[in-house]
C-alpha cells in the first residue's frame, strides 16, 4: 500500500496535498463534484454566464456551473440537483428536459475535480438569477450558429473563455443529431 499524501495546507474550501514521489495538487473539500450546463433555449440561443475571476484577474465567459454536495445538510446532492440548482440561481431559468453529456477532470496536473456537464434544454425564465452571495453574474444569450465568434470578440476585449463551452456543443449535438459529432468534416 502506498504512503497517503502529505497535506501542506488546509484552507476553508480547498487543501494542497503532495504525494511521496513530490506531485503537488489541490482538492476541494467541501463538495464532492462540479457541474456545468450547456442551457439552450427554443430558438437556439446558448446561456452564457460572465464573472469575474480571481484567479485569472479578469471576467471569464462561462458555462451556468457550480458545485454539488456544498450546502451544509445536502452533502448528497446528486449531481442533476445540483445542475437544476446553478442553473435557476445563475441564469434565473429552470429545464424540463437534462441529459448529462460527459464527466471529465477540469485540470488533472492540479486537482482531482471532476466537472459533469449537463445539457440543458425546455428552457422557461422563473427568475431574474445573476447567482447567489454577491456572485455578480451577467447573463449572455448567444444564437448556437455565433458562439465561435462570440467568445473570440470577447477574448479580443480581454476576457478569458472556458473552454467546456466548446466541448459541451459538441457533445450535444451528437445528443440533438440522434448519433455521433464528427469532428472532423
Amino acid at each position: 500500500m502506498s504512503e497517503p499524501d502529505e497535506i501542506l495546507h488546509q484552507g476553508r474550501f480547498l487543501s494542497y496535498h503532495r504525494t511521496a514521489r513530490g506531485w503537488e495538487y489541490v482538492t476541494r473539500t467541501n463538495a464532492k463534484g462540479c457541474v456545468a450546463i450547456l442551457a439552450e433555449t427554443d430558438d437556439q440561443r446558448i446561456i452564457l454566464v460572465e464573472q469575474h475571476r480571481p484567479p485569472v484577474g479578469r471576467p471569464v465567459i462561462e458555462l451556468p456551473a457550480g458545485l454539488a454536495g456544498d450546502i451544509p445538510l445536502q452533502e448528497h446532492e446528486p449531481l442533476v440537483v445540483a445542475a437544476k440548482r446553478e442553473l435557476k440561481e445563475e441564469t434565473g431559468y429552470e429545464a424540463k428536459h437534462w441529459t448529462a453529456l460527459l464527466e471529465g477532470t477540469s485540470s488533472a496536473g492540479m486537482t482531482d475535480e471532476l466537472v459533469t456537464i449537463f445539457y440543458a434544454t425546455g428552457l422557461t425564465k422563473m427568475t431574474e438569477g445573476g447567482g447567489v452571495h454577491g456572485e455578480d453574474i451577467r447573463v449572455h444569450y448567444v444564437h448556437r450558429s455565433d458562439v465561435v465568434k462570440w467568445c473570440r470578440d470577447r477574448e479580443a476585449e480581454g476576457k478569458r473563455v472556458d473552454f467546456k463551452i466548446f466541448a459541451a456543443l459538441y457533445l450535444a449535438r451528437s445528443v440533438s443529431q440522434g448519433g455521433e459529432a464528427r469532428l472532423w468534416y
